[in-house]
């Protein structure tokens, strides 16, 4: 995200500005089979356990694939949906838990059965008509109505399904994705998706993955997307505007697609001629591209404040600088494809996201990536750069804070420095390989730089990630 330019990327607000069945790795099923309380055999737990975030994500079960089915109004602002959610029981379910917030549930199947189910804050609490055995495979329908309401995170900033002057613009980090959709919404649980989504016609639905067509029908168009690779729930969208598109593919056959707000057009341009060239370097650095599809979608919309990385699509509010579009494609790899297991662990995203803006004004004739971290060093100790370790930011409204992107970004050059750039980049494209679609924490990181390095590396983390305050260089 693109944040630090909210004062810049959020998720990157500045930072945040700058953001077919997916298979389980056998980790992520322990992971989600673990969250639920100790003597929980048949009921799912409310939340995977996230320090920062206890209620996101439910235990009990994965979902593979969502498919949703959506009509969006602009004018009046309702959104009617249905959710196909397919899944598998991690244990034995007599009754599991949605996050889903706010809109109007007006049915649920479980299997084709009726099931019951009642609301609980942003828990969809549902109780199916036979228990779900542990391994089996089931599917959950819900359908539902009403006008989405964003939702206020811990830092202040809007989340969710939040409603412009002609759509909506939709971005679901760290919690939104509940505000239009039923969910296991938590980075832990990776599904694939399909996207079926009806508005009046003159208006652009743009999704995740690939479209697969569209057709307009008494005065409604409707959008068909698939997208195929695993996705946090948080990366989804379903952004609604009047939109001028673009279509190509690159020749790496990446298919692209653009869709912009005709008063971000002109600024948005140069930029977005750019993006080709930026994939095309950040896979040199990180590997092969991790999805299908690519391209921006370029929205107007002042009050949001920030770029989110949605998977294969990132999402700005404005017309986005270079610096922001390397950010939020960089996302790809680093926080999309490569996930977190805990917001604890944003600066996996963040920091590194960061570091590739620096990278990139270093190898195209701008500022290094050492002097970056001079002006940076050189802030004085009460400098808000120091406020927290980004490594642990204490609670969900600092994790878009300046530490996470320019502290996490140090912490990633201090490690250049005690390696060399070879071994850097070779543990850079080994991290990104190694957990591609999966997850990784900041443990797995170290410990994969000390293998590549052969170095003992706790001292630098705990400097540069867990230490409060301005670090002492040596």
């Amino acid at each position: 995200m693109t944040h630090l330019r909210r004062q810049s990327t959020r998720r990157t607000v500045v930072l945040r500005r700058s953001a077919v069945v997916a298979t389980v790795p056998v980790a992520l099923t322990a992971l989600l089979a673990a969250a639920a309380p100790a003597g929980a055999t048949t009921i799912g737990s409310a939340g995977v356990g996230d320090p920062y975030f206890p209620l996101s994500g439910n235990g009990g079960y994965h979902v593979a694939h969502y498919d949703l089915t959506l009509r969006y109004d602009p004018t009046s602002r309702q959104l009617d949906g249905k959710a196909v959610l397919t899944a598998r029981a991690t244990e034995k379910l007599t009754r599991f838990d949605l996050d889903f917030k706010g809109l109007k549930v007006t049915g649920l199947t479980v299997d084709h059965a009726k099931a019951a189910y009642r609301r609980d804050g942003q828990e969809l609490v549902v109780t199916p008509r036979r228990a779900v055995r542990k391994g089996q495979k089931f599917q959950v329908t819900v359908t539902y109505n009403g006008v989405p309401q964003q939702v206020t995170d811990p830092d202040g900033s809007a989340d969710g399904w939040i409603a412009t002057d002609d759509g909506a613009f939709v971005a679901g980090e760290p919690q939104g994705a509940m505000t239009w959709f039923p969910a296991n919404s938590h980075p832990k649980d990776k599904s694939s998706y399909d996207f079926t989504i009806t508005v009046p016609q003159g208006r652009t639905a743009v999704a995740n993955g690939i479209l697969l067509g569209q057709k307009t029908t008494h005065g409604k168009t409707t959008f068909r997307w698939h997208a195929p690779e695993p996705m946090a729930a948080y990366l989804a969208t379903a952004t609604v505007g009047k939109f001028k598109v673009e279509q190509y593919t690159t020749r790496d056959g990446i298919k692209v697609y653009n869709a912009v707000d005709p008063r971000e057009a002109a600024a948005a341009a140069p930029v977005l001629k750019k993006l080709p060239s930026v994939l095309e370097w950040e896979s040199k650095l990180f590997g092969p591209y991790p999805f299908r599809s690519a391209g921006s979608i370029v929205d107007h919309a002042p009050d949001v404040g920030y770029a989110l990385e949605t998977q294969g699509r990132p999402i700005y509010d404005s017309a986005p600088d270079l610096s922001t579009l390397v950010h939020e494609n960089a996302h790809q790899w680093f926080g999309d494809s490569v996930s977190l297991t805990s917001w604890k662990d944003i600066w996996l995203n963040e920091g590194f996201a960061t570091y590739a803006e620096w990278l990139y004004s270093e190898q195209h004739g701008g500022k290094t990536a050492q002097q970056t971290f001079d002006a940076l060093y050189a802030r004085k100790a009460t400098d808000g750069l120091w406020a927290f370790p980004p490594g642990d930011p204490g609670s969900g409204a600092n994790i878009f804070g300046t530490p996470v992107y320019a502290r996490g970004a140090m912490a990633l050059h201090e490690l250049r420095l005690a390696v060399g750039d070879k071994t850097f980049f070779a543990i850079l494209r080994a991290w990104a390989g190694a957990h591609r679609y999966g997850h990784g924490t900041t443990a797995q990181f170290v410990s994969l730089a000390e293998r590549k390095s052969g170095t003992s590396l706790d001292a630098l983390f705990h400097t540069w990630l867990y230490t409060k305050g301005k670090p002492t260089q040596p």
